[in-house]
């Protein structure tokens, strides 16, 4: 089955020849525009997809830095890249997610890719979020938001960009902190520790009411025009996120620092037919160490863990024109570095005990070879995409293995527009992704005898959109072939290699009522299954899947870009859930939401808002024991949402 798809997916492709422009084909992706200007809760990149994109869940883990899932997927299994540059977190136990190391003030756009469909990065295994960054612009421009809400939530940024014919820079830099929020209990972070965990992991008196997170970062960009089609990008990020609390984990994160640059060189219209070439690397790097200093279980020696990763990659990629076939072959290679440390400090003398290894010192090189072709006949496009990937995974420790890996993945995505308002589309893509450092080699739950994960995956769907309303309805059916997946109460060698099944569908619609008004609405259900019982379970369910959840809102556009909005977000209950692996389940929960866009004039506009009105207390993520999470007997803590929550943004811009 691997080989079969892939290999019909290029005979049909090769069977078909001729002209006129392809359209955009929107199988395999969603787009979203305009994220800074409409993400003003926080710089939480997690909420904001989460409340845009039907597909994606989030996973609360903290005040901030939250993490999301794509059709019930997470972790290695979604690719996250920040303008082509690769990105990964520190954390084994996900306290700073890849999207958490970039805030939403800096993001122009984000393209959400659901299922294995592209070929331009390691590792899309059944979705992908590509984010693109602000650019510098040859006009002065500028920006600067002012940020207040519920729990002393204080947030402020600014942006300038300016330049000439040669030269155009940009810098962008915020600040923001909290206090702990309240859920819809009236307990803050600490509170809903001390109802529901063991008190050595409860904080102490002197730290319960300390804030949540204080989190900077800054970014700089640099385009030069070298000739008329020739330009020079380079760009730099670092962001420094300290004391961000994390409600049902054992640790808390000390600080998480990260950077991120990127060089690029491109040349466009080099022939008619080489229309473009770009060369670019990039780097980045992340430190987290995560500690018990404010614990019960830290008053006299506090622990820590200490993770560090670093990705650096080098990426080739041709564009071609011929005949009216759009072709993009490309080369790409990449090394990550992962490591971990433990170690005591004596809190009364700031002295640290013995280091010992959490995580043996890790390279994961990889090198592939991709290819995509678009191509037009009439009312019917394709695109067909390829990609292999050679992987070498090295451990320091000797007496530990190290694994190779290759694959071959394929995607054929095709449209056919029934006339100018309906289409229907369809892709079938297969794609493979490798074990990480955390899956092989972490002490105790590490497997080192891993495959690699394999997804073949359908996607069909519908798409109208007319001058009255627009609606677009997904389905997909997905077969995972040596899932990676983690069995609870093993003594060692956790993560283990599963078959399973996810299925479901996504929906989203808007409704032109006036030229006024308009209703949006977003839903999406998935399902998953293990093909069979884990060794010594019954259960079949498949963790991580959400149930049937959606959103219904009322836009009204009073005056010129003002805009009130009244949203109610619901989810059905979990009753589908893997409790012999630790989910639980969780009750049904509907809350409303008021906006205000307010536009005084052309370079004012502010914001006001009341997220949670009704302050209702639920939790939407279950726990699922490939997390480290709190457990008081036989319970595992869950983690409410936030309650009700005012907040407002200025924003002055030139």
């Amino acid at each position: 089955m691997k080989k079969i798809i892939p290999l019909s997916l290029i005979t049909i492709a090769s069977l078909m020849a001729n002209e006129v422009q392809l359209e955009p084909i929107s199988v395999e992706s969603t787009l979203i525009t305009e994220v800074s200007q409409n993400a003003q809760v926080s710089a939480d990149l997690a909420e904001a997809l989460s409340e845009s994109v039907p597909s994606i869940d989030m996973s609360r883990r903290s005040g901030i830095a939250n993490d999301v899932f794509i059709r019930g997927q997470k972790r290695d299994n979604i690719s996250v890249d920040v303008d082509g540059t690769k990105v990964f977190g520190a954390c084994p136990n996900r306290m700073d997610p890849p999207i958490s190391h970039i805030i939403t003030s800096q993001i122009d756009s984000v393209e959400v890719i659901e299922g294995p469909y592209d070929v331009e990065n390691f590792g899309t295994l059944s979705g992908g979020i590509k984010i693109k960054t602000k650019k510098p612009t040859k006009d002065l421009h500028g920006s600067v938001d002012f940020g207040y809400g519920s729990w002393n939530y204080r947030k402020i940024g600014a942006t300038v960009s300016g330049g000439n014919d040669i030269v155009r820079v940009l810098v962008s830099g915020s600040s923001e902190q909290s206090d702990q929020y309240k859920d819809g209990n009236g307990d803050t972070i600490a509170g809903q520790i001390e109802k529901n965990a063991p008190t050595d992991n409860q904080f102490q008196p002197t730290y319960e009411d300390m804030p949540a997170y204080k989190k900077k970062s800054i970014m700089a960009k640099a385009f030069v025009t070298v000739t008329d089609n020739q330009e020079l990008r380079l760009s730099a990020t670092k962001n420094k996120s300290d004391d961000v609390l994390y409600g049902n984990s054992k640790m808390d994160a000390a600080y998480d620092y990260s950077n991120i640059y990127s060089v690029a060189y491109d040349i466009k219209n080099i022939t008619d037919i080489y229309k473009n070439v770009n060369l670019q690397y990039y780097y980045s790097d992340v430190d987290h160490p995560m500690d018990t200093k404010y614990r019960n279980n830290g008053a006299m020696m506090y622990m820590t863990n200490q993770l560090k990763t670093t990705m650096q990659g080098i990426k080739l990629k041709n564009d071609f024109d011929i005949n009216s076939f759009k072709l993009l072959i490309g080369l790409d290679g990449s090394k990550r570095t992962w490591e971990g440390e433990k170690f005591g400090t004596d809190t009364a003398t700031g002295v640290e005990g013995a280091h010992s290894v959490s995580l043996t010192h890790t390279e994961t090189k990889n090198s592939a070879i991709f290819a995509k072709l678009d191509k037009n006949y009439g009312s019917f496009g394709f695109s067909l995409g390829a990609r292999f990937d050679s992987t070498d995974i090295d451990p320091d420790d000797v007496t530990m293995k190290s694994n190779d890996y290759t694959s071959f993945g394929a995607n054929l995505m095709t449209t056919y527009n029934l006339n100018k308002e309906n289409k229907i589309f369809l892709g079938v893509g297969q794609a493979s992704r490798v074990p990480d450092a955390r899956e092989l080699y972490i002490a105790g739950s590490g497997n080192q005898d891993l495959d690699q994960t394999t997804n073949t995956e359908v996607d069909l769907g519908y798409e109208i959109d007319n001058s009255s309303f627009r609606l677009k309805i997904k389905g997909f059916y997905s077969m995972l072939e040596d899932y990676i997946y983690f069995q609870k109460d093993l003594p060692s060698s956790n993560f283990q290699n599963i078959d399973a099944t996810v299925y479901g569908g996504e929906l989203s619609a808007s409704y032109y009522a006036t030229d006024d008004i308009t209703i949006d609405m977003g839903a999406s259900y998935k399902r998953g299954k293990k093909d069979d019982a884990l060794a010594g379970q019954t259960d079949k369910d498949l963790a991580d899947m959400a149930p049937l959840r959606g959103s219904l809102a009322l836009n009204y556009e009073y005056m010129s870009n003002s805009i009130a909005k009244i949203e109610v977000q619901a989810s059905d209950k979990w009753s589908d859930y893997d409790e012999e692996n630790g989910e639980q389940e969780l009750g049904s929960w509907a809350v409303l939401n008021l906006k205000i866009k307010h536009a005084v004039n052309k370079n004012f506009n502010f914001t006001l808002g009341v997220n949670n009105l009704l302050d209702k207390a639920y939790a939407k993520s279950n726990t699922y024991t490939d997390l480290t999470l709190l457990t008081a007997g036989v319970d595992t803590m869950l983690l409410n949402e936030p309650g009700r929550y005012i907040y407002t943004n200025l924003n002055f811009k030139f």
